[in-house]
């Protein structure tokens, strides 16, 4: 089956690509790992100069790359220039700092010198997703590379224009042809590839489902993972909130992307004494919300990525809706062409819904109304994800006391849940495992080696 771009706005079919052959796929891996040999053997500063000629090519590019994702995925083109410049950032990031993060640490024992050293792996497959198209290849990329290890693209599939432009720019920026690969594969090929022995460890962002699978096989392998998986974020409003704020941040963090992002604020966890006036002021603000052409300076509010990622947000609602909570703006299926959802707010919608417990991945809001902090706090933790939480007051001791108890990869307190390179990224529970960016990031790829000398 042909790899297929189609454009989600009208169903136009862009660009057809045959899926690799095996041969193909055999000869990139042996140029692969051919680069990272050498390229392991160079110092860390020499690695740095391609990362920062790259950054700065992202950022004379932002807007050429930022309309193919928006053609392949359908993000508002805003959105799509600022994730190519936030890419930019993360290179020039650890161009700078991954001396620092490598730096072998002295450590005092029984020997004349002991310490830690951070030496490369080898060869490390991403399998990334297509919300982010940009992004999650270069913040897996930048700490990859930096340490001294090579990188295998596995990119999704409705995006390939973006991975075949990804490529391009780490040649361009001069990088060894090869140190990073697209492998222009569907998803049967990926246990075998995992189990190839020159393939050292495993990065995935995407589906409960897919992390499980590249689990297994990393397991059996006994292959390192990091598993950057879905998230069902809480944003908990207390009753001393900054309500104006907390509803710009919201409107923000719902329906950045087309709502189509892990760190969305998926549950808004209102206690009763501001519960109405959040809703109303959030239902104002919702009014700004322009849908359309993903083009066009003023939309707000894109197509879903692909078809069917609609039909099955729509039977989200629809099951809300039959489990008692009620629509306020949005909720239809809208006419004509693309993949198209209008922006829905739904209230009252019950804490033991069994819909609430699965990740929303759309333009919808739910609103939870919860009677106190306590309530609110069980609330949050109440699901099998652990990714992020948001939680409004300015109540010093009641944020001393929230934030231990929130189960959730990164905690933030008056603002919405971002992703940093400075600070590390991740999740527990079923939203995945290991860590991404800051120091942590780059270390989930190196061998932590230990010596000793007497």
């Amino acid at each position: 089956m042909n790899i297929e771009s189609i454009n989600p706005a009208n169903g136009e079919v862009l660009k057809s690509y045959e899926p690799m052959s095996s041969d193909s796929v055999e000869s990139i891996i042996a140029a692969a790992q051919n680069a990272q040999t050498e390229w392991k053997n160079i110092s860390i500063a020499s690695r740095s100069k391609p990362l920062m000629r790259m950054a700065e090519l992202l950022e004379s590019r932002a807007e050429e790359l930022g309309r193919i994702a928006v053609l392949e995925m359908g993000k508002p083109l805003a959105e799509a220039i600022g994730e190519v410049k936030k890419c930019a950032w993360v290179c020039r990031h650890y161009a700078e700092n991954s001396e620092a993060y490598l730096e072998p640490q002295a450590i005092e024992s029984d020997a004349s010198s002991s310490y830690l050293r951070y030496d490369p792996l080898g060869l490390i497959l991403a399998i990334m997703p297509w919300n982010f198209p940009f992004w999650q290849v270069f913040r897996f990329a930048a700490p990859t590379l930096m340490a001294g290890n090579g990188g295998l693209l596995k990119h999704a599939p409705n995006v390939p224009q973006c991975a075949e432009a990804i490529e391009s720019i780490f040649v361009d920026a001069g990088f060894p042809k090869y140190l990073f690969a697209n492998l222009r594969i569907g998803t049967e090929p990926v246990a075998e590839l995992i189990a190839d022995p020159r393939i050292a460890a495993v990065t995935l962002t995407g589906s409960g489902r897919a992390g499980q699978a590249v689990a297994e096989a990393a397991g059996k392998a006994l292959k390192p993972v990091v598993l950057e998986l879905g998230g069902s974020d809480p944003f908990i409003i207390l009753e001393d909130a900054d309500l104006d704020k907390a509803v710009s941040h919201a409107i923000i963090s719902r329906f950045l992307n087309n709502g189509q992002s892990c760190i969305a604020a998926k549950r808004l966890i209102v206690v009763e004494a501001v519960h109405d006036e959040f809703v109303e002021k959030f239902k104002v603000a919702m009014g700004t919300l322009v849908m359309g052409d993903p083009f066009a300076a003023e939309t707000k509010i894109g197509p879903l990525a692909q078809a069917r990622f609609r039909d099955a947000l729509h039977q989200q609602v629809e099951a809300l809706l039959h489990e008692g909570s009620r629509c306020v703006v949005g909720g239809k299926m809208p006419d004509g062409p693309g993949n198209y959802y209008p922006a829905t707010l739904l209230v009252d919608v019950p804490s033991e819904s069994s819909t609430m417990k699965e990740e929303i991945f759309g333009p919808v809001a739910s609103v939870i109304k919860v009677p106190d902090t306590k309530s609110a706090l069980a609330l949050a933790n109440a699901v099998d994800y652990g990714l992020g939480a948001s939680l409004w007051t300015e109540n010093k001791s009641v944020i001393a006391e929230a934030v231990p108890k929130l189960e959730a990869g990164a905690v933030f307190v008056n603002g919405m849940v971002k992703s940093d390179p400075r600070l590390p990224f991740g999740g527990i529970k079923q939203s995945g495992l290991g860590r991404e960016l800051g120091r942590d990031g780059i270390l989930e790829f190196v061998n932590i080696k230990t010596v000793w000398i007497a």
